[in-house]
């Protein structure tokens, strides 16, 4: 049986708000937008494919270039403004640097040994793991490149600047596409990391 100090923590803990509703919200939003830019994305990457290689059809959003275009801005917007206040919440609030930071190389390869042992997810959910706070960087650092790359898409003559540190807007469509590769391999990681702990879950639903 659990002694009545660990009785006690539990009740303390379960009921704390861990998640915040700004996070919650935010996190289901980006998570659409993402949806809706990857799918659109990739039909508009096969009316002029690049890597020898076209996605099906039935796996892509839009119906035809100009349908997938209006999906692809719509989604644009809203990935750019959720995930720019995003960010500033989580800056105003520390809870970018009390979430994600301080990460060092050693704790990452302790992470992976223990994963290699079966252990994927901490106990404690209110504290990310450092494996977990390398890949939710990893994927805000994708995003960024994702939204930076695709304003040079949308508007090269506009971004001069950019459009060279990414190697002209070939080399832009290049880095969107990968960007967007990385965005997808994340997120059966992600749901992997979700289904291991079903907790984290909740947590993002009610908050606690």
């Amino acid at each position: 049986m659990l002694s009545l100090k660990k009785k006690a923590f539990v009740r303390k803990h379960s009921s704390a708000i861990v998640n915040p509703l700004w996070l919650r919200l935010m996190h289901w939003l980006n998570a659409l937008a993402v949806i809706l830019l990857v799918l659109s994305g990739w039909r508009i990457y096969d009316a002029s494919p690049f890597l020898g290689f076209v996605i099906p059809k039935e796996l892509t959003l839009g119906g035809w270039l100009a349908g997938a275009l209006q999906w692809h801005f719509a989604a644009m917007w809203l990935l750019a403004i959720n995930g720019i206040a995003y960010l500033l919440c989580n800056l105003l609030t520390g809870r970018l640097f009390k979430k994600f930071f301080p990460l060092s190389p050693r704790e990452v390869l302790k992470d992976i040994a223990a994963a290699l042992r079966g252990k994927f997810i901490s106990d404690d959910l209110t504290r990310y793991t450092a494996m977990q706070r390398t890949a939710y960087l990893f994927i805000i650092a994708s995003l960024v490149i994702l939204v930076l790359s695709g304003l040079v898409l949308w508007k090269s003559v506009q971004f001069p600047l950019l459009r060279e540190m990414l190697g002209g807007y070939e080399g832009a469509r290049r880095v969107h596409f990968f960007a967007m590769a990385a965005v997808v391999v994340f997120f059966p990681i992600h749901l992997l990391m979700v289904a291991l702990s079903p907790r984290a879950l909740l947590l993002m639903i009610r908050g606690r």
